[in-house]
């Protein structure tokens, strides 16, 4: 606590000499990552507070942190005694960043963000807000000055991702931008988004959790690429590497400088959305812009048939390492030792055990009873459940292996089950059915179908508030763009070789959470007279607990799904397994006979 105050103390010392009156500190990185290296977690340097959603607010006399529901709790504990006040998003009584500065600060005076941090449409946005209340947003590096003693950037060699698993060559990769470059009038296009950079240079590292990245930016000219990384993290193998594939490397830092003598003739291809400001600031103004989505952004949501093959040998491998640890599971729930984190543990044990495993792909979500009703829950000490033989329990995990990005969730009861249990399991599972049959022409986006996951709760007045699914990377981010299938308006369609996930769910706050994930893939369905159509693979390989469904509840056309579901699931699985595993398996895929 009172290491805090003395940080804050500093921050408004540096605030005072630089004629600022507000520092916007947010939890994010010159990379728009979802996870970043301790070099720059800023916000939790300044604040204490170690959420993932976050951002802090200093004023010379003041300070809030704006959080999400998930971190009210956690985040109200961690700011005791530090001055900064909590501020609860999403409450009615609970002023937004800047109109809660609106009332804080007098006309003309100065808000003070790093640029590096924040996108250049997002700046835009705050510069405008900020300019009708009368005050200046003002690009500075405050942190920089104070936080004197933090961590260095990660100097760990990166690793060649070879093509056997990425299917193209860095050269014919970039034949590709080049050919968007010039549908969009581009000469030069600037990149910061870690895993374009690592998809479109075929690298690999570990610079982040969970994310397989390298931390580096990188220039796409017509007639060159260049690549800039700390020397550090180079070998000789993937100097040779990057050699061969025609790209120079520079020093991280290196950027601003070719940014800054970018030639004026030259039109610049940023993707404003992702593009920090401060890079953004380094670009000759008289440079004609491009401000649209990266094109690499949309070249690897859409994945070629040698990543497809390793993905389903991902699944086969994931299926293998869920079905050995739900064997474990059902063996020692009743010993009453397991806990969400002793059980996320476990599982992470048998991931680990499957080749071509690397790591994790999120932080597993292991929500018993109540916790599972926390949509992104994640168990710390203070609130390790035990788990025990009653109620259900929501598990939602993933693995990263050399061959793929996996992602499912699971809902198992673990005692019998409640007819209300069973009632909301069964709807979430018939949403899940619909969206994986789901046959839709050529042009469609997410938020067009996004009703199918949720009519069968609508009807009843039920529904849930996160998106049905997101795209993902292969072996790379397990939550990947452009394509969305959610509420929200997206104008990304749906193109055959899009990973995205089908994760209806249903949660009752203090009660139990359901979630039903797998992984989808579009692929082409049939062509007629009124065009192409197109459709869902299912690459997820783990049975759906049939303990907890309401069979009543399903159309003949819906328990046929779920048969040949749980019949694929068993005759791709199996052979990995031994006698016993899959005697267990075989009882899980067991099919229910439809109804005449």
């Amino acid at each position: 606590m009172e290491q805090i105050i003395n940080r804050l103390a500093l921050l408004r010392d540096a605030m005072k000499r630089e004629g600022i009156s507000a520092c916007i500190i947010p939890g994010t990185d010159p990379h728009a990552s979802e996870y970043i290296a301790e070099y720059w977690k800023e916000r939790q340097w300044i604040s204490g507070f170690d959420g993932s959603a976050g951002t802090a607010v200093v004023t010379l006399t003041g300070a809030g942190l704006w959080t999400d529901s998930r971190y009210f709790l956690h985040a109200a504990d961690q700011l005791e005694g530090t001055g900064i006040e909590l501020m609860k998003q999403g409450l009615p009584e609970t002023l937004e960043i800047l109109p809660w500065l609106a009332t804080q600060l007098k006309v003309g005076d100065r808000v003070g963000v790093n640029p590096q941090m924040f996108s250049v449409n997002s700046y835009a946005s705050m510069k405008s807000e900020l300019k009708l209340n009368d005050l200046e947003l003002f690009s500075i590096d405050l942190l920089a000055r104070v936080w004197t003693n933090r961590p260095s950037l990660p100097l760990a060699p990166f690793f060649v991702y070879d093509t056997q698993y990425a299917g193209k060559s860095t050269v014919d990769k970039l034949a590709e931008v080049r050919a968007e470059m010039k549908k969009a009038h581009a000469d030069v296009f600037v990149m910061s988004g870690l895993d374009e950079i690592a998809w479109l240079f075929n690298i690999r590292g570990n610079d982040v959790d969970y994310n397989p990245v390298v931390i580096a930016y990188a220039l796409v000219e017509n007639d060159k690429s260049t690549l800039f990384i700390a020397p550090e993290k180079l070998t000789a193998e993937t100097s040779g590497y990057l050699k061969s594939q025609g790209v120079q490397v520079e020093p991280y830092q290196a950027i601003y400088d070719s940014l800054k003598n970018t030639p004026t003739s030259k039109a610049v291809l940023v993707d404003g959305g992702k593009l920090n400001q401060g890079l953004f600031e380094s670009i000759p103004v008289d440079c004609a812009l491009r401000n649209t989505m990266s094109p690499v952004f949309k070249l690897k949501s859409v994945k070629n048939e040698i990543e497809m093959a390793g993905v389903r040998r991902a699944m086969a491998n994931d299926g293998v390492a869920m079905t050995r640890f739900f064997i474990w599971l059902e063996q020692n729930l009743k010993s009453g030792s397991l806990s969400e984190i002793s059980v996320s543990d476990k599982l992470r044990e048998f991931r680990s055990e499957q080749e071509n495993f690397v790591g994790e792909s999120f932080g597993t979500i292991a929500g018993y009873a109540a916790h599972g009703a926390i949509v992104h829950y994640s168990a710390t000490p203070e609130t390790d459940a035990k788990l025990k033989a009653e109620n259900i329990f929501l598990l939602d995990s993933g693995g990263q292996f050399l061959d793929g990005t996996t992602d499912i969730t699971r809902t198992v009861a673990f005692g019998n089950p409640t007819a209300q249990q069973k009632t909301d399991n069964t709807l979430v599972l018939k949403g899940h059915i619909a969206l994986a049959k789901a046959i839709f022409p050529v042009g469609t986006r997410g938020s067009q179908l996004d009703i199918l996951a949720r009519k069968a709760m609508w009807d009843l007045g039920l529904n849930y508030g996160h998106g049905t699914g997101h795209g993902v990377g292969h072996f790379l981010c397990v939550h990947e763009g452009p394509q969305s299938i959610r509420m929200d308006e997206n104008s990304t369609v749906l193109v055959p070789g899009m990973m995205i996930s089908n994760e209806p769910g249903m949660y009752r706050t203090n009660e139990y959470g359901i979630r039903i994930e797998n992984l989808v893939h579009v692929i082409p369905a049939q062509k007629t007279e009124f065009g192409q159509f197109l459709k869902f693979e299912t690459l997820t390989l783990f049975p759906i607990d049939q303990h907890l469904i309401n069979f009543d509840m399903l159309s003949n056309t819906e328990i046929d799904w779920l048969n040949d579901y749980h019949q694929r699931v068993y005759n791709t699985i199996s052979p990995k397994l031994n006698e016993y595993e899959r005697e267990w398996l075989s009882k899980k895929c067991s099919p229910y006979i439809s109804k005449i």
